[in-house]
């Protein structure tokens, strides 16, 4: 009876209502997120409810003492999208140029091959290279955009004489095989270090003989560096380290090169974790500039002391260890730093050939980092089980990464936009910066009120026909419980019944 009293009025109104409530706990929600970055009602649930139903959650601990050392190092670092030469890069001849002949596919980009032609003037190149026939050929060559013209070039230069620049020209890109560059580097140096001598000795008497000394300069590190490339590329992991060592003494300011990264590499495959650690306490520093690898190797060392024994399940019934603590908010600072790479490193994405330059906290140096990183990683027994267990919840920490940082700066806007240009966007996806996706219940609210403004909207217009279709919902609705209460009426007494409805 009372269902059949009820008339179009109240149904609008009832749907009207219930719109409005909806609408009023989206906007609190949608406010409460923008905010605080987190669903009230499901920080509610998590704080509140969770633990009185005897759950405990533990996906991502955050501490928020954090030490003033990484937070001066957010503020001493800023953050920009300048493109820095990759340490690691690879050789054209014997690597990159392989990969074409065999995929047909071409690894490095335009782009990306005209800022190593810019460095090659920049490093190799100076005013006074008029005055020696080799330096003004090789000049040249640096600008030509025909890898056989340059090759070409090369080889007229050493006709002249031994020319260091040419047999660097050579050894990256004629060369196809490591061992034939190495041999390539070997006369580079012998005709590097004559040049470097002799310079050195006339550096005081001008500046045209400074630029030549600082270009002879930057000539040998980089021979001596790309020869220490080819030993731990041959498996003489020992002697690249000693060579590595013995360049960073030798030319300490030069810090342009990043030796320290590739030290640290060969350091890892040799499993000599204490030397690392030396290493990163080093450049680990507030002043110095931050790179995947400092970050994620540092994440790795202190993975490596928890991640053997680690269970998601034990330690959420028994929390974190200081030590484990460690770990994760190493894990959470590496991946603030960069977020592109524990999907390389957990194989969640396929690696392509690193590019020669990258974009720290992009996705080129996420692949750079992970294509010499990874068997590293997988050495470590448990590191990738607590990579995987862990890296989301850094999500939580900074939910609008572009606006805020916790560690570091806010991420950079421009960095997409330059992955593009560095990478092969035919068929390599670049990857974005993980958003936070909106909780559940904004998207249940918005969807709540849509739905309950729709029914209002066709109550009005159609008040008969929605009345029909309300009551006949309603009936199947309480079908099951008026069922239920003839089956009661049935079996209890009829004087028990009349008592009951009376009370």
């Amino acid at each position: 009876m009372f269902l059949n009293t009820l008339t179009p009025k109240f149904y609008v109104a009832l749907t009207g209502t219930s719109s409005l409530i909806s609408g009023l706990i989206l906007i609190f929600e949608w406010w409460y997120f923008r905010k605080y970055g987190t669903s009230f009602i499901e920080q509610v649930s998590v704080s509140h409810l969770r633990p009185l139903l005897g759950g405990v959650d533990s996906s991502s601990p955050t501490n928020s003492n954090t030490s003033n050392g990484d937070a001066d190092s957010s503020r001493q670092s800023v953050s920009e999208c300048k493109v820095w030469r990759n340490p690691l890069n690879l050789f054209r001849g014997a690597e990159y140029n392989r990969y074409t002949w065999v995929t047909g596919r071409e690894p490095l980009t335009y782009y990306d091959m005209n800022l190593s032609a810019q460095d090659h003037q920049t490093f190799f190149t100076c005013d006074s290279d008029h005055l020696r026939p080799a330096d003004a050929i090789m000049q040249k060559a640096w600008r030509e955009r025909n890898p056989q013209a340059r090759i070409s070039a090369a080889h007229e230069a050493l006709e002249l004489e031994d020319c260091a620049t040419a047999y660097i020209l050579l050894a990256e890109e004629e060369a196809t095989t490591i061992m034939e560059a190495e041999r390539l580097f070997k006369q580079a140096l012998k005709a590097g270090e004559g040049c470097y001598r002799r310079s050195q000795q006339l550096q005081h008497h001008g500046t045209q003989y400074e630029a030549q000394h600082r270009r002879d300069t930057n000539v040998l590190v980089y021979i001596k560096r790309r020869l220490a490339m080819c030993s731990r590329k041959l498996g003489r992991t020992r002697e690249a380290v000693k060579m590595m060592r013995d360049l960073m003494k030798e030319f300490p300011l030069l810090s342009m090169f990043n030796i320290h990264e590739n030290l640290l590499e060969s350091l890892l495959e040799l499993q000599n974790y204490a030397d690392v650690q030396a290493v990163l306490a080093k450049y680990d520093d507030i002043s110095l500039p931050k790179s995947a690898t400092i970050c994620y190797t540092a994440a790795l060392l202190k993975a490596r002391a928890v991640s053997d024994k680690f269970s998601p399940e034990a330690a959420s019934r028994r929390g974190l260890s200081t030590a484990e603590m460690n770990a994760v908010e190493a894990i959470h600072r590496a991946v603030e730093f960069n977020p592109h790479v524990p999907k390389y490193l957990l194989e969640m994405k396929s690696l392509i050939l690193p590019p020669e330059h990258i974009l720290k906290r992009g996705d080129s140096e996420a692949i750079a980092y992970a294509f010499f990183h990874l068997q590293h990683w997988k050495r470590v027994e448990g590191a990738l089980n607590l990579l995987h267990c862990t890296w989301e919840g850094t999500f939580r920490m900074i939910p609008y990464p572009l606006e805020k940082g916790h560690l570091f700066y806010p991420y950079p806007i421009c960095t997409e936009t330059a992955d593009r240009e560095l990478l092969p966007t035919v068929f390599h996806e670049v990857s974005v910066y993980p958003k936070k996706e909106l909780p559940f219940f904004i998207l249940f609210t918005a969807g709540l009120c849509s739905f309950t403004a729709m029914l209002a909207l066709l109550t009005h217009q159609f008040p008969e026909l929605m009345g029909v279709f309300a009551k006949a919902f309603l009936s199947t609705l309480f079908a099951p419980l008026n069922f239920i209460m003839e089956k009661v009426e049935s079996i209890l007494p009829s004087s028990l019944w009349h008592q009951l409805t009376r009370i």
